[in-house]
């Protein structure tokens, strides 16, 4: 009698990877949408920062679930595909900064529509990336206002972690930083300031 064999599992396809990745945005959503307060999200206007596409989740429970997710670039992507304040939020915590590219960047970039998504995602994920400086020097001519935000967003943020930086980059900054102080839209000078 041959022996018994086991059973190997499955590879898993690219097509149920899709689907699995798929509950796990919309699993995502769900532990947002039960986490939500009214209070968080009418609070989140004294601070202007448009709630249309927002649950009202705190920051401290966001990164409780950030925790619990763990990093992960393909989830990252999709929950930035949903347009839920949170869930973009969360992508910052979520993502890999060594899988994050210069086009993922520019395009994540273009979406910013508030302060608070701007600062959160260059403060803890592109700040993180090996094309940091680069966006800094690209996004600081830029007429977009988020846009231009994030470039100093991103400098303050690599002053704050790029311990290894020389001081080089940082004296040419200050250039930038210079042009953009008589930048007369308030998110750009705050920034730049």
């Amino acid at each position: 009698m041959p022996p018994k064999r086991k059973s190997v599992p499955a590879k898993p396809t690219k097509k149920g990877a899709q689907h699995r990745l798929k509950d796990e945005v919309q699993a995502v959503l769900r532990w947002l949408e039960r986490h939500s307060t009214k209070r968080t999200r009418e609070g989140m206007a004294r601070y202007g920062i448009p709630s249309d596409n927002a649950f009202g989740v705190s920051m401290a429970n966001m990164r409780v679930l950030a925790k619990r997710l763990g990093r992960n670039h393909e989830l990252a992507a999709a929950l930035w595909d949903t347009g839920w304040y949170e869930a973009r939020m969360l992508t910052s915590f979520v993502d890999e900064p060594g899988r994050v590219t210069p086009a993922q960047m520019d395009r994540w970039c273009r979406d910013f529509d508030n302060w608070a998504i701007c600062g959160t995602v260059c403060f803890h994920l592109f700040d993180r990336t090996s094309h940091a400086w680069q966006k800094v020097a690209k996004w600081c001519d830029r007429r977009e206002e988020f846009v231009r935000r994030a470039a100093f967003a991103l400098l303050a943020s690599l002053a704050v972690h790029d311990k290894g930086a020389a001081d080089a980059p940082f004296a040419e900054s200050l250039l930038l930083i210079e042009r953009a102080a008589t930048d007369e839209r308030n998110f750009v000078k705050k920034e730049a300031a």
